[in-house]
């Protein structure tokens, strides 16, 4: 019987790939990565503590489906956390209405003001279908 051996190669593509297959890519992407490159759900993931992401990303997905330009027609809600007036995300920066980070940074800082936190913001969005 032919003896084989197995060779092992460990690359830092073999991983990301192998990461991004099982969904933990974004966590593997530097911090120093621009917006323009990473989806707003990856961006979330730098962002947003670990134990409160799965909640803030409820939020987000009923609010505005991850669509950084969502507009509600009737109230004027913008953006990922569908701010109202839309303008009150300008604390977070001057590009907010483009730029998901800044968006995802006035989200996440609502929640926690408002809520305490992005669990919080959840379990309430959950009663009343609005936060």
């Amino acid at each position: 019987m032919p003896s084989f051996k197995l060779r092992t190669r460990t690359s830092a593509a073999v991983l990301a790939g192998a990461a991004a297959l099982t969904g933990l890519g974004a966590a593997l992407v530097p911090a120093t990565a621009s917006a323009a490159t990473l989806s707003p759900k990856a961006i979330a993931a730098q962002m947003v503590p670990a134990n409160q992401l799965a909640s803030f990303s409820q939020i987000i997905f009923h609010e505005s489906s991850w669509n950084v330009h969502a507009t509600n027609a009737s109230s004027g809600a913008y953006g990922l956390g569908q701010a109202l007036p839309a303008s009150k995300m300008a604390s977070a920066g001057a590009d907010w209405r483009t730029n998901p980070r800044t968006q995802i940074k006035w989200a996440l800082n609502y929640m926690n003001t408002r809520y305490g936190s992005p669990n919080a913001a959840w379990a309430f969005w959950q009663t009343h279908h609005w936060y």
